[in-house]
């Protein structure tokens, strides 16, 4: 199962969906060069949806938090959206949730960018 990757707009906010495997090799190159491409193109609100994603490595938190640190020094900010099951684990495990603001609801995460 390959990452699959699509782009939406709520406002200023930009929303990346995100399904499939979040693990070294080809589904964290998509999630790097999404990250890359956003933020070079201007994005400084990101959400992440990782509703669908059923596998995150320590190459795919990587990604997050570089992105994460390029938009914080640029006045941005990137959440997180949904993460569960073994995604939130490693997540809580590496405690990259202490850092990084994520969220159950969708509308509670636009409404935090405001």
């Amino acid at each position: 199962m390959s990452l699959e990757a699509a782009i939406r707009q709520s406002g200023d906010v930009t929303i990346l969906d995100l399904a499939g495997r979040v693990i070294t090799g080809q589904g964290q190159e998509v999630l790097a060069a999404e990250l890359r491409r956003l933020v070079d193109g201007g994005t400084r609100k990101l959400l992440v949806n990782l509703e669908r994603v059923a596998q995150l490595d320590s190459s795919g938190i990587s990604s997050l938090v570089r992105a994460f640190v390029t938009l914080g020094r640029s006045g941005g900010s990137l959440k997180l959206l949904r993460p569960q099951g073994r995604v939130r684990d490693v997540l809580e495990m590496t405690r990259l949730l202490t850092v990084m603001a994520a969220f159950d609801h969708e509308a509670a995460a636009l409404a935090s960018f405001r």
